[in-house]
């Protein structure tokens, strides 16, 4: 019996059917023109802004539940958009202001809910079948998904985003809409209209002369600063949610999904990437570890040759991206037995990763973060390490920082001579150790449970005693194979 694959069509139809969380997931392959066709690319898409609309009942009943008074001159009752958590209408208050409205479907957070638990269902039933890490990392991104796409389920939560990260951002030169607060509630966002087209549109792109390689640049700059400098990022960008003006000016909408990165995380991103840039696969491999992708036994020579192969395969120019993929395939498939990780921080890291990079395979042939991505955080390294530009700078914060070196070393000093010197252990060191304790008392454990149930057999009756003389046989072959 031969699986087939579904038509680009009733894939769209599967994955609406399935539900708003299981569209969430599948955004992300939406973006991706080096792994479908433009037939499916085409439906996919659909699954950003064009999924259908709300029935007319849901709808009313949705608008009467968030809007108690007339508050709007003319309402458009036909979505200008339609996505998996709700609808967006254009509207003009009273004054003549034309609005985008975004109303949330209805029972979409009983939907969300009974996903999550379907995805926990499936997750607990083949969990038997996986790896340690894998196990670890499925956990990861079932938690983190479901934490983040409840909230997105509470407009009130996207509003404070939006006004959170338009103040953040306001000096970026990446235009946002401005809510209006006192029409807003937890189903429903009044926001200023955006007109543009979306970062995917090529037709409008050639039909302004804007030009992609700067509109790219433009991105992943904006995108290095929300990561890299300030730790706070807009974690869905697909281009349902990223426009592009006449001017060739960027537009970032939907903020329901806005995640912070902690500072050892961004930290960890920061050195991942110069260690990339400079070819030090040594340090790449240790910054992967930093951020928990890579756990933290894992040999660093081993894995300093594995990055070594995959960034000689993805910096190759004469490397079609069907030719990349395939020898990519080829390395992972002789390091599958290697302990990689999914550690939460990282999910939505690497996902806000694949659609930029996605994007970039709309317009570049052979588009590729290592050989397209790199240079633009290059040039971002200094400013997101905090790093002093002049010579005056430089001898400034030296002579700032050495009364302090002063009083560190004092201070280790006189503990050393105490004897209350601390040694500090890391989280991914600790998850380390509990593995390592529990695989080898574990071992243990099973040996003696077998050596006292066999003492139990004897006593309890003396007919078993050839039962129990294997059972006890058994318990201490596991001891002496113990390394």
């Amino acid at each position: 019996m031969f699986l087939k694959a579904l038509k680009p069509k009733k894939l769209k139809e599967t994955i609406f059917y399935l539900g708003a969380s299981f569209i969430k997931l599948a955004q992300v392959l939406a973006t991706r023109s080096d792994f479908f066709s433009k037939e499916y690319l085409d439906e996919l898409k659909e699954l950003h802004d064009k999924l259908p609309k709300m029935s007319k009942s849901d709808f009313e009943d949705v608008f009467k539940e968030s809007f108690k008074q007339e508050c709007f001159k003319k309402f458009e009752n036909e979505p200008i958009a339609s996505a998996s958590i709700g609808q967006v209408h254009i509207a003009y208050l009273q004054d003549d202001t034309k609005v985008a409205v975004k109303l949330r479907r209805k029972n979409i957070e009983k939907q969300v809910r009974v996903d999550i638990k379907i995805l926990n269902f499936f997750n607990k039933l083949f969990r038997p079948l996986f790896s340690y890490y894998t196990k670890n990392s499925i956990d990861a991104v079932i938690n983190e998904f479901s934490s983040m796409i409840k909230d997105e389920t509470n407009l009130t939560i996207e509003l404070e985003n939006l006004k959170k990260f338009s103040a953040t951002y306001k000096d970026s030169r990446v235009l946002f809409p401005k809510p209006f607060e006192e029409f807003c509630s937890n189903s429903a966002i009044v926001m200023s209209f955006m007109d543009g087209f979306r970062f995917d549109d090529k037709t409008s792109l050639e039909k302004y002369d804007i030009d992609f390689k700067q509109i790219i640049s433009k991105l992943v700059n904006f995108y290095t600063e929300q990561m890299l400098i300030n730790g706070y990022f807009h974690a869905d960008p697909h281009p349902g949610n990223l426009l592009v003006n006449t001017n060739g000016e960027l537009i970032l909408l939907d903020f329901g999904m806005v995640k912070n990165i902690p500072n050892d995380s961004r930290v960890a991103i920061i050195e991942l990437i110069d260690g990339a840039n400079r070819g030090d696969f040594e340090t790449f491999v240790r910054a992967n570890k930093k951020l928990g992708t890579i756990s933290y036994e894992a040999p660093e020579a081993l894995m300093a040759q594995f990055s070594q192969k995959m960034f000689d395969i993805f910096s190759n120019d004469n490397l079609s991206s069907e030719s990349m993929q395939k020898l990519a395939f080829e390395v992972l498939e002789s390091t599958r037995d290697l302990p990689f990780k999914l550690p939460s921080d990282a999910v939505y890291i690497l996902r806000v990763s694949a659609i930029i990079e996605g994007l970039g395979t709309t317009y570049i042939e052979n588009f590729n973060g290592v050989k397209d991505i790199l240079p633009i955080l290059k040039d971002n390294l200094p400013k997101a390490l905090g790093v002093k530009t002049t010579i005056s700078q430089i001898v400034l914060d030296e002579l700032e920082s050495f009364p302090k070196f002063i009083k560190n070393l004092k201070q280790l000093v006189a503990k050393g001579s105490k004897g209350e010197l601390e040694v500090q252990i890391n989280k991914e060191q600790l998850e380390f150790i509990k593995k390592d304790l529990k695989e080898y008392f574990g071992s243990y454990l099973k040996s003696l449970s077998f050596i006292l149930f066999g003492i139990f057999l004897i006593f309890y009756d003396d007919s078993l005693k050839n039962i129990a003389l294997i059972l006890v046989s058994l318990g201490f072959i596991r001891v002496w194979f113990i390394k």
